[in-house]
C-alpha cells in the first residue's frame, strides 16, 4: 500500500515498522512536551497522512506507555479519518498523565503507533424488529468458574 505523507519537521525520520511482522508503525514526537499530573495534553506527531480510500488510521498508545511514563490516551484509541489532511491536520497523541510527578516526553521520542485497518461505510436498512430473543450484554453469558 503506498501511503502518502507530509512531515511538518523534516530533520526528523519518517515513521517506520520496527520489525518485519509488525503491525503499527511507530508515531515520533515533533517537539519536548511536559505534561502535569492528571494533565490531558496533546502531543505532536509530525505528519500528516493521507489515508487511502477504504481504510481508516488507528492511533494506539504503545504498550509501555503507562509502564515506561505513567501517561495512558484517556480515549483509548484515535481515528483518522480518510478526509483529514489538510495543512493543519498533524496527528496528535492524546495522553493523560497518571503519575503524580510531571512526564517530559522527549522530541523524537516514540510514544504511539498508527495501524491501517479496512473499513466499509454501511448502508442502513431500517427494520421495526430483529426477531431475534435478547440475550443481554455486559457479562451477561456468564462469570468465572
Amino acid at each position: 500500500m503506498h501511503v502518502q505523507i507530509q512531515r511538518i519537521d523534516p530533520t526528523l525520520p519518517l515513521p517506520s515498522y520496527q520489525t518485519k511482522g509488525a503491525v503499527g508503525f511507530d508515531v515520533i514526537t515533533r517537539e519536548t512536551t511536559m505534561i502535569e499530573p492528571g494533565q490531558i495534553a496533546l502531543v505532536p506527531g509530525n505528519v500528516i497522512v493521507k489515508v487511502p480510500d477504504g481504510y481508516a488510521l488507528l492511533l494506539v498508545p504503545r504498550s509501555s506507555l503507562p509502564r515506561k511514563k505513567g501517561l495512558i490516551c484517556p480515549h483509548s484509541l484515535g481515528v483518522i479519518d480518510q478526509d483529514y489532511h489538510g495543512e493543519k491536520d498533524e496527528l496528535m497523541v492524546q495522553v493523560q498523565n497518571i503519575s503524580e510527578a510531571t512526564v517530559t516526553v522527549e522530541r523524537g521520542e516514540r510514544i504511539a503507533q498508527g495501524l491501517f485497518v479496512k473499513i466499509e461505510q454501511a448502508a442502513w436498512e431500517e427494520v421495526t424488529s430483529h426477531n431475534a430473543t435478547s440475550r443481554g450484554g455486559f457479562g451477561s453469558t456468564g462469570g468465572h468458574s
